[in-house]
C-alpha cells in the first residue's frame, strides 16, 4: 500500500524516467544472466525475419579506424531511426581477424540479449572479411538479417603482399591474412555464404587499396561495383563510407525489400 501510494505521489513525468531506467536495468540484467548460464541468445538455427530489422552493427577496417563509419552510422541512425553501433576491433585492428570476428560474434550476442529482433551487419575493407568470417564460423548465417560489405578484399589484395615482401617481419597477422592466397583466405572461399542470407558486396573501381578491386568479388552475394551504377564517380577506397551515392546503396539495402543490384544513382 505504502509503495502505491508513493508511485501515485510522484508526477507522470519521473513516473516515465523510472519506468525507462528499470526497462534498461532489467534488459542488463537478463543479458547478464544469459552470460553466465552459458545459453546464447542469439538463434543458433533459422533466419532472421526480414521484415523485422533490429541494429545495425559496422565494422572497422584494418587499423580499426572509426571516423568514417560514424559518420555512415549516423546516417543510418537518422534514415531509419534504427541504432547503430561502430565495433571496436581488439588491439589495434591489425591482428588476428578470427579474433576480430569473435568482437563481432559478442557483440551481435549483446544485442539478441536486449531484445534485437534480428542483427545487420556492414563491414567496410577488412571489416568485410571479418563479417565473412562471423557468417562462416560464429554462426552468423543465422543471427544475421543482411549483410552489406564495402571494399572487402575478400580475395586478399596485392598491397598486403607487397607489405610483406618490401618489409619482412613488418606485416601484421591481419596483414598476412589479407594477402592472395593465404591460407584463410582460401579456407573462406570454400566456404559459401547461405543462399538464405542476403548480402551486397560493393566496391569502387577507382580503389587503389584493395586490388585489384573486384577482390570484393564474393560468391553468393549482389556484387556490384560502384560505377556501375554511377557512371564517372571517383570515390577511392577511404571514401566509401562517406560518399554519398554508397550512403544511399547501403541505406536501401539496409531495408525490407528483397535485396537487388540497384538501378539507379540515388545521391543528390
Amino acid at each position: 500500500m505504502r509503495i502505491t501510494a508513493w508511485w501515485r505521489g510522484i508526477s507522470p513525468r519521473r513516473r516515465l524516467m523510472l519506468t525507462s531506467v528499470a526497462v534498461v536495468v532489467v534488459a542488463a540484467v537478463a543479458a547478464t544472466a544469459i552470460a553466465a548460464s552459458g545459453t546464447k541468445a542469439a538463434p543458433e538455427a533459422g533466419t532472421p525475419d526480414q521484415n523485422k530489422p533490429g541494429p545495425v552493427l559496422l565494422v572497422p577496417g584494418y587499423g580499426g579506424g572509426q571516423g568514417a563509419l560514424d559518420e555512415l552510422a549516423a546516417r543510418i541512425r537518422q534514415a531509419t531511426g534504427r541504432s547503430t553501433e561502430v565495433l571496436t576491433l581488439a588491439g589495434d585492428g591489425t591482428g588476428d581477424l578470427v579474433e576480430q570476428a569473435a568482437v563481432l560474434a559478442e557483440a551481435v550476442e549483446r544485442a539478441y540479449a536486449q531484445g534485437a529482433p534480428s542483427v545487420d551487419v556492414v563491414g567496410y575493407s577488412a571489416g568485410g572479411v571479418v563479417a565473412r568470417l562471423w557468417v562462416s564460423r560464429e554462426g552468423g548465417g543465422h543471427q544475421a538479417r543482411r549483410v552489406v560489405t564495402l571494399g572487402a578484399p575478400m580475395h586478399g589484395t596485392g598491397l598486403a603482399a607487397a607489405g610483406g615482401a618490401l618489409v619482412p617481419g613488418g606485416c601484421p597477422t591481419a596483414c598476412v591474412q589479407l594477402a592472395p592466397g593465404s591460407a584463410l583466405l582460401q579456407e573462406l572461399a570454400k566456404e559459401p555464404i547461405p543462399a538464405t542470407l542476403p548480402w551486397l558486396s560493393l566496391w569502387t573501381e577507382q580503389d587503389e587499396t584493395v586490388t585489384p578491386p573486384e577482390s570484393a568479388r564474393v560468391d553468393g552475394a549482389v556484387n556490384v561495383a560502384l560505377q556501375q551504377v554511377c557512371p564517372g564517380n571517383q570515390a577511392a577506397h577511404g571514401d566509401l563510407p562517406t560518399d554519398p551515392a554508397v550512403t544511399e546503396i547501403v541505406l536501401q539495402a539496409l531495408g525490407t525489400t528483397p535485396l537487388e543490384a540497384p538501378t539507379d544513382c540515388l545521391s543528390s
